[in-house]
């Protein structure tokens, strides 16, 4: 098995990889699916992460057909994240403000901090449990149940979509932590964004049928960065950490990224920033700080 061990500088600059890629690509998500169907968002980007990774790993000699102790984490990812995630994400965001779609797919430590303990045995720190419980307190505030209209038939599907997708990718990391890798994330990636550009294409030809789409330059451009950066760079990235950091942290960690794609989202999309959400901002920094850096002071 590779060597599991990743310095804390580069666990840190792949984290700040993933944040801004995956923070970035939701309001460029909000908008792919105001010209395409949403699975085929999500099959469109995973094809072009795979046609991406193939022509780079072809080029450093460095692709390899999966050995069999690796085809569980290959299923382990794509499914459950690339292919459920995805898709779950793609459809709830419809009917959810950018926003507060970001907020509930990033409630993943609700999932996995408990299914870490259960599972996989990792030590759940006073830190682990105060970061968590913070950061979430951010992401309480951000969502703003009051302000919700509990009344609207679509809204509720929608958010609903969103808490299963951040289950779904709980599923994922706790099962990444646990694998036990022969060939590097880099070298499985392909065949993950593969598989799951696979399965989202018949999901998208059952659903939807095949879409009539009017393609412009911009819409390209999305489709490439969702591909590049959303999926096939950032997929690499966060595989690395995950395997190489506790699944506690890494699912804190994560927090960050409803930051980024909030403000993204105002930028972009017009989405009002107010002072309760700068407040949440703070609160979720605060609990990344205090679930993912104090914690090793602990064990020191």
């Amino acid at each position: 098995m590779k060597s599991d061990h990743l310095p804390r500088h580069l666990a840190l600059l792949l984290f700040v990889v993933v944040v801004l890629a995956w923070g970035s690509n939701w309001p460029v998500t909000k908008s792919m699916v105001q010209s395409i169907p949403p699975l085929w968002t999500a099959a469109l980007r995973s094809l072009v992460a795979s046609v991406v990774l193939l022509v780079l790993l072809w080029g450093q000699g460095n692709l390899v057909v999966p050995r069999r102790g690796d085809l569980p984490v290959v299923v382990g990812i794509a499914l459950p994240h690339m292919v459920a995630f995805s898709s779950l994400v793609a459809i709830g965001i419809q009917f959810v403000p950018a926003g507060r779609a970001i907020v509930l797919g990033y409630t993943t430590p609700l999932w996995v901090i408990p299914a870490a303990r259960l599972f996989l045995g990792e030590p759940i720190t006073r830190y682990h449990l105060a970061g968590g419980a913070v950061a979430l307190a951010g992401l309480a505030i951000m969502f703003n149940p009051a302000s919700f209209d509990w009344s609207d038939g679509r809204s509720l599907l929608g958010n609903g979509l969103l808490l299963l997708a951040a289950a779904c990718w709980a599923v994922s990391i706790v099962y990444v932590r646990a694998h036990r890798w022969i060939s590097t994330p880099f070298q499985l990636v392909f065949w993950e964004t593969l598989l799951a550009s696979g399965l989202l294409a018949v999901l998208a030809l059952f659903f939807d049928g095949v879409p009539e789409v009017a393609w412009t330059p911009r819409l390209v451009l999305l489709l490439l960065y969702g591909g590049v950066c959303g999926n096939a760079l950032a997929y690499w990235a966060i595989a690395v950490v995950n395997r190489s950091q506790p699944a506690a942290v890494t699912s804190i960690g994560l927090l960050a990224t409803p930051v980024v794609g909030t403000l993204m989202a105002a930028l972009t999309l017009g989405e009002p920033i107010t002072l309760a959400l700068l407040g949440a901002m703070t609160l979720i920094i605060g609990g990344i700080a205090l679930g993912t850096v104090t914690h090793r002071q602990e064990r020191h």
